[in-house]
């Protein structure tokens, strides 16, 4: 039986938490997907997410949806 390597999970994880983050935006801020992907990807948290080593992958989309926003507003002031 083949398991599926830490990276091949990360990069699920990763997917599937950036979908949702865009969708919260979407739902938050009535935005069309575009600038929704927009706001997620050049967020602050991005680099953070990606980070394989730092595991944030592995939190819920709703956390990582709140930790994006108070980094974002952290750095808007």
């Amino acid at each position: 039986m083949n398991y599926p390597t830490h990276h091949q999970i990360a990069t699920y994880l990763t997917d599937y938490a950036l979908s949702e983050l865009v969708r919260y935006v979407i739902e938050d801020t009535g935005c069309g997907i575009e600038q929704a992907m927009e706001k997620v990807y050049s967020s602050s948290l991005m680099e953070l997410l990606q980070d394989e080593e730092g595991e944030l992958y592995v939190q819920s989309p709703a956390y990582l949806y709140e930790l994006m926003k108070s980094q974002d507003a952290k750095v808007a002031s």
